[in-house]
């Protein structure tokens, strides 16, 4: 009688449970820039990194609703490409964005590492991913800033 009983509160628990995990928020699904970019949201403003038609990074700043804001002190730093000759990009201001000095080195899967300060002298925010330049077969977006779930 008791391992019945115990089975049947078991099985009501485990129930409630997989309910309850069904039930959860999506707000830590992917989502993308407003321009289709990588968001980065470990930092606020949070950042938006974009490789533009020219092969260069454009980095935009965007507040909870997506909404871009211009840029104030923040310092960007991004290393890309192989480790023994990496490709370190400085960002200049234009309009709302940063825009990198240089185009991105060739490839279409390049090792990335994106450093934000708030300011200058501040602890960076370090963010790391493979820059995968390839179209997403199911969102509208490239790789690099997939906002489906076709690769879990």
């Amino acid at each position: 009688m008791k391992s019945k009983l115990f089975t049947a509160l078991l099985t009501l628990a485990l129930a409630f449970s997989v309910n309850a995990a069904d039930k959860h928020d999506h707000k830590n699904e992917a989502k993308a820039g407003p321009n289709g970019g990588k968001l980065i949201t470990e930092v606020e403003p949070h950042v938006e990194f974009f490789v533009n038609a020219d092969k260069k990074i454009e980095i935009r700043f965007v507040d909870d609703d997506n909404k871009v804001v211009a840029p104030a002190e923040q310092v960007i730093a991004v290393t890309l490409g192989d480790r023994s000759a990496p490709t370190k990009l400085a960002f200049t201001k234009d309009g709302d964005k940063l825009v990198s000095d240089k185009t991105i080195p060739e490839g279409s899967d390049i090792p990335t590492v994106v450093q934000i300060r708030a300011k200058e002298g501040a602890k960076a925010v370090t963010e790391k991913f493979n820059l995968n330049l390839a179209q997403c077969p199911t969102c509208k977006n490239k790789e690099y800033a997939c906002t489906c779930a076709h690769g879990e």
